[in-house]
């Protein structure tokens, strides 16, 4: 028997290849389907089965691309409802993959079709369970994401406790548990950077499996401190559930070399530039009017979050060689409609004469200097700005700017931080979009900053008081 994670650090998400005497099947695939063709074919084995844990809502799957390419059938647990051809399971079905069985178990909560799939082995022992968006490692999955119901996300949490106090923890302790994200995804609130543990760790770790928590705590904790998901969730689990066009018509679509002429003509009829090359390059020259997401970051969660129509039209700027990886990523979000990228890149914008826009970027070290006259700005999520930010900081986080782009003061100027300096480019590129110009990156953001005198305010919990 053969069990492959294959994580994908962009999105945070992780999809499971199983194999047993020459029959695979594959759970929760991403929308490029080669990786689990090529496993596939390098060990003389088919794919039988395509397991999905339920409407994925922060990427676009590949079900319905490997069904088509293999012959594989699709497999949904209890009261899924797709728009293509699939098995709906009924709970506790079992189905045969070479020498070992993976069982369907219905544990709704996160959404009302979510489903965890029980690893059988050869001698008929419970090994692992690939829990999908139920249970993470340190957390689960939030009650909220559902396609639109009449449920309440507390009607859902609900559900959630039921499923993980009846169908998950009476398993054994040594069940190995294979989640589908880890911590960097907007599926949950607080996930380990771990990918794979134990039932039996988890029982001792995780908040939600705390054996004395009644139901009414555990809705209460779960639904506390839920963000708004970001704006393309919605959109990609429609995607999901409909199905959308094949990987191989978007990158053929999107991979195409534009001469300055295309590309402007692009522009004019209303493409978004999006520029994917490192911060670092950006910042000392970029196409007036473009938006910065460096592919070196967390790229496809910036793209849903920050760009609102999912069928926009893109025309890419990218570092020569990555035009492929830049629309692959794209569409692992259901962002499909890129039409080509620079050929030459910024080189051939600058030889057409064209006039590049810059940013300023200054030291944590400079900040300290300059401290007492400026208006500084964090872009941090909330959590990050609640646990710790520089005492006279306004916060204006990066995931819902667009929602008030006119927030801010464009005859002030303003020093902008994140993290480590990723978002803060990106928000500086969307700020600058939309008519702002008097913006100064902090180089290194609060790792940095963190490092200085700088007046600071640290959340304390009331526990340690």
């Amino acid at each position: 028997m053969i069990v492959k994670q294959l994580y994908t650090k962009c999105l945070s998400e992780a999809a499971y290849y199983i194999e047993s005497n020459g029959e695979a099947v594959v759970i929760d695939p991403l929308r490029e389907t080669h990786p689990y063709l090529e496993i596939a074919a390098n060990n003389n084995a088919t794919i039988k089965y395509i397991f999905e844990t339920h409407f994925h809502a922060d990427f676009v799957s590949g079900h319905v691309d490997l069904a088509k390419k293999t012959g594989a059938a699709i497999i949904f647990g209890p009261t899924a409802n797709p728009a293509f051809d699939a098995i709906i399971a009924a709970d506790n079905q079992e189905f045969k993959i070479g020498d070992v069985t993976l069982k369907v178990l219905h544990t709704p909560g996160h959404t009302q079709e979510s489903s965890t799939y029980l690893l059988i082995d050869e001698q008929g022992k419970e090994t692992a369970l690939f829990t999908g968006d139920t249970l993470f490692l340190g957390d689960v999955g939030r009650p909220d994401l559902a396609i639109k119901t009449h449920l309440t996300q507390e009607d859902l949490a609900g559900m959630l406790f039921d499923s993980l106090r009846n169908r998950i923890m009476p398993l054994d302790d040594s069940l190995i548990i294979y989640p589908g994200h880890g911590s960097g995804s907007a599926c949950g609130k607080n996930m380990s950077s771990e990918t794979v543990g134990t039932l039996g760790e988890q029982k001792e770790t995780n908040y939600a499996l705390r054996a004395d928590m009644t139901r009414t705590e555990f809705i209460a904790e779960v639904t506390d401190g839920i963000l708004p998901p970001p704006q393309y969730f919605p959109k990609n689990a429609i995607l999901n559930k409909m199905g959308c066009d094949s990987f191989e018509n978007v990158l053929s679509k999107g991979n195409t070399a534009l001469s300055w002429d295309q590309f402007n003509a692009e522009i004019e009829g209303g493409a978004l530039v999006l520029d994917v090359r490192p911060q670092s390059e950006f910042i000392h020259g970029f196409i007036p009017g473009s938006l910065f997401i460096g592919l070196n970051g967390t790229f496809a969660m910036w793209v849903g979050a920050l760009i609102e129509k999912i069928n926009q039209k893109i025309i890419l700027i990218a570092p020569e060689g990555t035009e492929q990886e830049a629309i692959t990523r794209l569409s692992r979000v259901g962002y499909d409609n890129t039409a080509g990228y620079l050929k030459g890149g910024i080189d051939t914008y600058v030889k057409t004469g064209g006039q590049l826009n810059t940013i300023t970027s200054i030291s944590a070290g400079k900040l300290v200097e300059d401290y007492n006259s400026c208006n500084i700005v964090d872009v941090r999520k909330p959590g990050e700005y609640s646990a710790e930010h520089i005492e006279s900081a306004s916060h204006y986080a990066l995931d819902y700017m667009n929602s008030d782009l006119n927030k801010l003061d464009k005859e002030t100027t303003y020093h902008i931080h994140c993290a480590g300096g990723y978002r803060s480019i990106i928000a500086i590129s969307l700020l600058m979009k939309h008519g702002y110009s008097k913006l100064i990156d902090v180089a290194g953001g609060f790792r940095e900053i963190s490092k200085t005198d700088i007046p600071k305010t640290v959340f304390v919990c009331p526990s340690t008081l």
